[in-house]
């Protein structure tokens, strides 16, 4: 209350309508308090005003915290807002004039509602609906990512960049284009949400439609041009040569050998490529890489003459041989024949293996088939150049047994040299059903040279020349009717294989035993002793058939019947008839594989095996 209202009061009074004297401080007092809420109420009524929910207004930074930034926005009370609506809190203090957007006048705790994020985006919406409506380019810049995608800030709000519309192919390191400035085109709009969505990919798209329309025009055979590994599959690489793409084969990359494209080339990577060729609508385009250099196979036969000496790389091994890289584009064959005169290499890579640097020389060039030849054993002396001098037909030489086969046995007569034993120049006299029978692996034995032949690299042996043919004598020795007794040495089905000296053999027919049996083994074993008459001496045939039914047709019946109560017929157990019948199918199919005649080059192959 003023000083002059003080006075007046203590000086006044009033007369009321009986005349009685009132006192006027009271009512003064009162007078003058409403006053001042009358005063207050009309501050605080034009304070509101403007105040309203669901609009922008302006208000005062008043305080910044690591969380909040508080603002006046001359209410009641000041608004908070979350520091993470400030895209670049730096640039903003104390006491700076922001728009806010009021989203609730009191919360249930009676607090101010404010946004920043909502007045930035109601403050650009009719700049961003108008590019959405008539399809402007506009421009943003990248801030981070997000699950799908990532946010962009376009004229201070954030636009959501799903990752397939970044560009035309996928982006592997999405990072690396953080704060980076681009254009795109608002695809989407929702203004109740706030939700932009934008593009990148639309106006790339339209760029490379422009630049595929020229490229094609101008699209020549021959021509060079300059092109984005886009893509790589196992047959080759698809090249943008920007708005089209061309496909660059994997045998267009380099004249040398190529295993993936990836060797070659990589994703992104620039590249200068040669127009092959296209297709009438220019939809499938042919490129080449090594077309840009000169063929490395012109010129060859002045590069790699035969007969020289070459040094490389082996780069594949196969079955028949080893390739051997000359120089890029350039490989040789190395094939399993001529990588050695000595041994018997099963597998290239029991010599060589990938990777290994080599000397060979140059066998044969075909240029047309763009093939060379090539031979490591050429770089040594052929073991069989002077053979024929060194073992000379007829000659009688020593050699170890090297390999032993079904059909006979390998002799080796120096290294690099073998021959062959054939299982009937063994013995004159034997029956032989397997070389292993005579001779064994690692045996140093004579023998005689019978024949060679130095174009196929085969020398025939033999042991039973070492000694006369005595077939001559035996017709003597055992002329039809001549008795002897016999060893027996082996147990056929069909009869029975006696010795009847350490070096000669006769056979007895089953029909010729004497007695009705079904095998011979029903009445003899081996190592039994036999009495029997020749029957039949076949010179050509070199054999001597037996007879014991015959010896003893002469005889007096005694003397058979005690032969025959020696020699009683036994049943076979079962265990004895599954050995005999073994035996014998083993003992014929032996006989018969031995009177087989066996092709020289079989016979040459088994042994280097």
């Amino acid at each position: 209350m003023s000083e002059s209202a003080v006075k007046s009061k203590n000086a006044q009074s009033a007369v009321d309508a009986q005349g009685n004297n009132v006192d006027l401080s009271d009512f003064e007092e009162s007078y003058y308090k409403a006053d001042e809420v009358q005063t207050t109420l009309e501050q605080y009524k034009q304070s509101l005003e403007g105040i309203e929910e669901g609009k922008v207004v302006k208000g005062r930074i008043l305080k910044i915290t690591d969380k909040e930034v508080f603002v006046d926005v001359n209410f009641k009370s000041e608004g908070i807002i979350p520091l993470g609506e400030f895209k670049d809190v730096a640039a903003y203090k104390v006491g700076d004039e922001i728009e806010v957007f009021l989203e609730q006048v009191e919360d249930s705790e009676g607090q101010l509602i404010l946004s920043k994020s909502r007045a930035d985006f109601l403050r650009v919406w009719d700049r961003i609906y108008q590019a959405f409506e008539k399809q402007e380019t506009v421009e943003g810049r990248i801030l981070r990512r997000i699950k799908g995608g990532v946010v962009v800030d376009l004229f201070g709000v954030d636009a959501f960049l799903p990752g397939s519309q970044i560009d035309l192919r996928q982006i592997p390191d999405m990072d690396s284009l953080i704060n980076k400035t681009f254009k795109f085109r608002v695809i989407k709009v929702n203004k109740a949400r706030r939700n932009i969505v934008v593009s990148r990919r639309v106006i790339l798209e339209e760029d490379r439609n422009q630049q595929r329309e020229k490229i094609l025009a101008e699209l020549e055979k021959g021509q060079i041009r300059e092109g984005t590994v886009k893509n790589i599959t196992d047959f080759g690489a698809f090249i943008d040569l920007g708005g089209v793409d061309g496909l660059l084969h994997i045998t267009d990359m380099s004249w040398g050998r190529v295993n993936h494209p990836s060797e070659i080339v990589a994703l992104g990577d620039k590249v200068k490529v040669k127009v092959l060729d296209f297709n009438e609508n220019k939809e499938r385009i042919s490129l080449g890489l090594k077309q840009l250099t000169e063929h490395p196979w012109k010129g060859i036969e002045d590069k790699f003459p035969e007969g020289s000496r070459v040094r490389g790389k082996i780069v594949s091994i196969t079955d028949y041989g080893a390739f051997m890289e000359l120089e890029k584009g350039i490989e040789g064959l190395i094939h399993i024949s001529e990588m050695s005169w000595t041994q018997h290499i099963k597998h290239p890579s029991k010599i060589v293996g990938i990777g290994d640097i080599v000397e060979a020389m140059v066998l044969k060039v075909d240029k047309e088939n763009q093939k060379i030849s090539l031979g490591f054993k050429q770089l040594e002396p052929d073991p069989w150049s002077n053979v024929t001098s060194e073992f000379p037909m007829g000659s009688v030489v020593k050699g170890k047994v090297r390999n032993i086969a079904a059909f006979g046995a390998f002799v080796e007569l120096k290294e690099g040299v073998d021959g062959l034993v054939h299982i009937s120049d063994m013995s004159w006299t034997k029956k032989v059903n397997h070389p292993g029978e005579l001779l064994r692996k690692g045996d140093t034995i004579d023998v005689k040279v019978l024949d060679i032949d130095v174009d196929k690299r085969r020398i025939s042996l033999g042991v039973k020349q070492l000694t006369q043919d005595p077939w001559a004598d035996l017709a003597t020795q055992y002329s039809v009717g001549t008795e002897a007794e016999a060893e027996v040495a082996r147990i056929l089905d069909r009869g029975m294989i006696v010795n009847l000296s350490e070096t000669v053999e006769g056979f007895i027919p089953l029909n010729q035993l004497g007695q009705s049996v079904n095998h011979p083994s029903e009445v003899y074993k081996v190592g039994d002793k036999a009495p029997v008459e020749v029957v039949e001496f076949d010179m050509e045939g070199r054999k001597i058939i037996l007879s014991i039914s015959e010896y003893f047709k002469d005889k007096e019946e005694s003397q058979w019947k005690d032969y025959e109560a020696a020699h009683v017929p036994r049943k076979l157990t079962k265990a004895e008839k599954g050995e005999v019948t073994s035996k014998g199918e083993e003992g014929d199919k032996a006989d018969k594989k031995a009177k087989e005649e066996v092709p020289k080059e079989e016979k040459v192959e088994t042994a280097g095996e």
